[in-house]
């Protein structure tokens, strides 16, 4: 998995991950964005590419709040269309998340 900048045009597809915003920096890394106060529709976000290459993003929605890096948090997945997010997700919970 690496940082793409492909990921134009992706959206929410009703896709989710269940994790930690702590657990997604410890194997993923600093975000692209990062600002954990709660004043934007986002606090973090990051556009990846799958082993393949297919792009997507994680972030959390509308929470309107400073997430708490050891709570639990449904991170929306982006992507072309649903078949990629699933994929994303899969290789996502390969790595732990």
């Amino acid at each position: 998995m690496k940082v793409s900048i492909k990921t134009g045009g992706t959206s929410f597809h009703g896709v989710t991950l269940l994790t930690t915003p702590q657990r997604l920096i410890d194997i993923l890394g600093e975000p692209e964005y990062f600002v954990n106060d709660g004043s934007d529709k986002t606090n973090m976000d990051y556009s990846l590419e799958t082993n393949d290459g297919t792009p997507f993003t994680i972030y959390d929605w509308k929470e309107y709040d400073s997430l708490k890096m050891e709570s639990y948090y449904h991170f929306h997945i982006g992507g072309h269309n649903k078949n990629n997010c699933i994929k994303a997700v899969d290789e996502l919970k390969k790595l732990g998340i």
